[in-house]
């Protein structure tokens, strides 16, 4: 029984919380953000795939999303046309196979090399497709996309999936089995041998083992599941258009997986909710949304490059040996000081995207429900103050805050190899 839950207990708990997170988040609003969570954490685990296992960074993983998408639009259409008796849960096989399909490919190209080429590569071909959805218009629907209509098919145990709960489920299943799988791969002798041609792609050629032809099965891999995270987007979404394949869709999943951690399993699912949860909230509230996402991926890489799951795992020594407590004043004042940075920066973004984008719309503005005027020189010099006061107190405490993990972190080593002795 032990060994079963220690096995399979954070898959029950997985399972048992995506149940319950209707219960508690039922809004029509929360149940779309949590659907869309659940396809960008296919997508971004899909991605890590390449980039954290096998150390490819590729600048056109959405083409595998896209294409996915499509053909699952496309499929939703031909079995609603034919009336064929074929269930919704099972449409998501369509996206696996294109992805799958064009994952090999696309892959017998690109991966026959590495580095800086591979991404070259990589970043034309998502060039290519993305221009090529314009002009391939039966297929791709031009500008406009391709729409379908998810309760045309057949229903399963009486449901239809109409209302976004049953979408949500069907989601959260779909994620839930992905997930389960691509990291039964990296338990696998396959996935070692990914990371062997990550770290070191000669020594993995010397001990007999194709550098080459491990990239490519992985990046088919990646490919299959980047697929079923497109075709649930266009389950969910009921359109798939060319914006779905482009650069902008393959920068999103660069950028969830770089603040969730590159490399370790749980930081593409972090970066997936992070990212796609700040997507919907700073849309609602502002326009320059996507330029917050740039400023937090460049302060992302400068101060945490092992992004949040890396922030997370360098905390167990400290956990592990109670010398934790030696660090949280450290990081309290660090985040204070930072969040006080956020806002003299975000007050300036607000009022400069107000002066131009807006300017037709008047000075007088509110920011976090405060009214002022863009144009006085009062906002501006708190903005300055803010900005400039909490950088440098910002950049002091995150000094002293490395200086105290490092202490901490040597005494929970002396704890731990005390401990050795002992025993």
């Amino acid at each position: 029984m032990k060994n079963f839950l220690s096995t399979f207990g954070v898959w029950i708990v997985a399972a048992i919380v995506a149940a319950c997170l209707p219960q508690l988040f039922g809004s029509g609003l929360a149940l779309t953000s949590m659907s869309l969570m659940g396809m960008m954490i296919i997508f971004s685990l899909s991605y890590n795939m390449l980039l954290g296992q096998t150390g490819l960074l590729s600048f056109g993983h959405a083409v595998f999303f896209g294409l996915g998408g499509f053909f699952c639009v496309h499929a939703m259409n031909d079995v609603a046309a034919g009336k064929l008796p074929v269930p919704l849960i099972v449409v998501p096989l369509a996206g696996a196979a294109a992805g799958l399909v064009f994952g090999a490919l696309l892959g017998w190209v690109s991966t026959r090399r590495g580095g800086t080429a591979f991404s070259m590569i990589t970043l034309g071909i998502g060039e290519l497709v993305a221009s090529s959805a314009l002009i391939l218009r039966h297929f791709f629907g031009g500008e406009e996309g391709v729409t379908t209509n998810r309760t045309d098919l057949a229903p399963l145990f009486g449901l239809n999936f109409g209302p976004q709960l049953q979408v949500y489920y069907l989601i959260a299943a779909w994620c839930l089995v992905s997930v389960a799988a691509m990291y039964a791969l990296t338990r696998t002798p396959f996935g070692r041998i990914c990371n062997a041609v990550r770290d070191n792609p000669e020594r993995a050629a010397f001990i007999g083992y194709d550098p080459q032809a491990v990239r490519f099965l992985s990046f088919t891999l990646s490919g299959l599941f980047a697929g079923i995270a497109g075709a649930l987007a266009a389950i969910n979404f009921e359109i798939m258009n060319a914006g779905q394949l482009g650069a902008a869709q393959s920068g999103a999943v660069i950028l969830m997986v770089f603040i969730g951690g590159v490399g370790t399993f749980a930081g593409p699912i972090i970066g997936a909710i992070l990212v796609t949860y700040l997507q919907v909230a700073l849309s609602d509230v502002t326009d320059a949304w996507q330029l917050y996402f740039g400023l937090l991926f460049i302060g992302m890489v400068m101060f945490v490059p092992e992004g949040i799951a890396g922030l997370l795992l360098r905390q167990q020594p400290l956990l592990r040996e109670r010398q934790l407590h030696r660090v949280v004043p450290f990081y309290a004042l660090a985040l204070l000081a930072g969040l006080v940075t956020i806002a003299g920066l975000s007050l300036a973004i607000e009022m400069a995207n107000r002066l131009t984008a807006h300017a037709g719309d008047g000075p007088k503005m509110a920011f976090l429900h405060v009214p002022l005027n863009a144009t006085s020189v009062l906002p501006w010099a708190i903005a300055a103050v803010l900005l400039v006061g909490g950088g440098w107190l910002f950049l002091r405490a995150a000094r002293a805050s490395r200086n105290a993990y490092d202490t901490a972190l040597a005494a929970s080593l002396a704890a731990a190899l005390a401990h050795r002795s002992n025993a």
